[in-house]
């Protein structure tokens, strides 16, 4: 049994850990939920009793709390993680604040679980598209090695938030630049110095960290989609060794955290609609790519608000148990 505190409990993605948390009998002693002073008093069911949403500062974390699980943003993380973890509590962080900060463990549990064992005390979850690529490609990675990969992402508008939500559903553009209505844009954060966006670089230096791979050869073009909920992935990967395509196919059938959906004759492959509240991630159109040697092509999807932030902070937790 943990005390657990969840940082952002109002947000949609800290409503979701709670679903999530709810729904995986997590061993909770006492629950605190913490939000902005805007939020507090605010009151939340949780396993059929209800709970007062708290103004989180600095003396929250004081006692009755040996883990929390953020998902505030990064200004807020960065403020706070620090403060819990010093006062000895496990700290599961969702934004991008400490991602990529050495001596920080970025962590997807069907790949490097070993990694939340870390001194400071701050767990980081990654990126929601770099948890989904990483998770579709891990059993590449295992049996033939990678030396090169290409993602082309297809991200719904939930990724940007309630904002988000609202330009699509209502053709305003509250969030994005552009309409997202009938439309796609080329463009998810701002544009780095080196052309790609902030987006873009997340997914390739994230996805050498949770490998420990600074040899991989990435490059990644992140797209907006008028849809709702889950993102799509195109992956394009080149294997240290050879294939073979069958051998790649039986590969994922067994594999951790993914669902094989690849039958092209009857026209079966992943849709985000498939992977709307679930923890998987779909994978299919499996094929080899015949203008590149030891290349081959995939598709994955899986919901952006479960696996890609609460369910795989939620893993962490569970792992962190341990730890505790």
């Amino acid at each position: 049994m943990a005390n657990v505190a969840v940082v952002g409990a109002t947000g949609a993605v800290g409503r979701k850990m709670l679903e999530v948390l709810e729904e995986r009998n997590f061993p909770i002693d006492n629950l605190k939920l913490l939000a902005s002073e805007r939020s507090a008093g605010l009151k939340i069911n949780y396993n059929e009793k209800e709970y007062v949403v708290e103004r989180l500062d600095e003396n929250s974390f004081d006692e009755d709390v040996d883990m929390a699980i953020f998902s505030a943003g990064g200004a807020v993380s960065e403020k706070f993680a620090p403060i819990a973890a010093k006062k000895r509590v496990k700290v599961v962080d969702n934004s991008s604040k400490w991602r990529m900060v050495k001596d920080i463990p970025l962590v997807v549990p069907e790949i490097n679980p070993e990694d939340v064992k870390n001194e400071n005390g701050i767990i980081a979850n990654p990126n929601c598209s770099t948890i989904q690529s990483t998770i579709a490609i891990k059993p590449l990675y295992d049996k033939y090695g990678i030396e090169r990969i290409a993602f082309t992402t297809y991200q719904a508008v939930s990724g940007a938030g309630m904002k988000g939500v609202k330009d699509l559903k209502e053709n305003t553009t509250t969030k994005f630049q552009y309409s997202i209505v009938d439309n796609t844009i080329a463009q998810i954060d701002v544009f780095e110095e080196n052309g790609y966006t902030k987006e873009e670089m997340k997914m390739v230096n994230e996805t050498k960290k949770i490998f420990h791979d600074d040899n991989l050869k990435i490059t990644a073009t992140a797209v907006r989609v008028p849809i709702l909920n889950s993102h799509a992935v195109s992956i394009n990967v080149t294997l240290k060794e050879d294939f073979d395509l069958d051998e790649v196919f039986e590969l994922y059938k067994d594999a951790k955290g993914i669902v094989l959906k690849d039958d092209v004759e009857n026209e079966i492959y992943p849709l985000q609609e498939d992977s709307n509240d679930t923890d998987m991630v779909y994978v299919g159109r499996i094929r080899r790519d015949f203008s590149l040697d030891r290349t081959l092509n995939l598709y994955c999807t899986a919901d952006n608000i479960r696996k890609g932030a609460a369910t795989n902070a939620v893993q962490i937790a569970e792992l962190l148990l341990k730890e505790i």
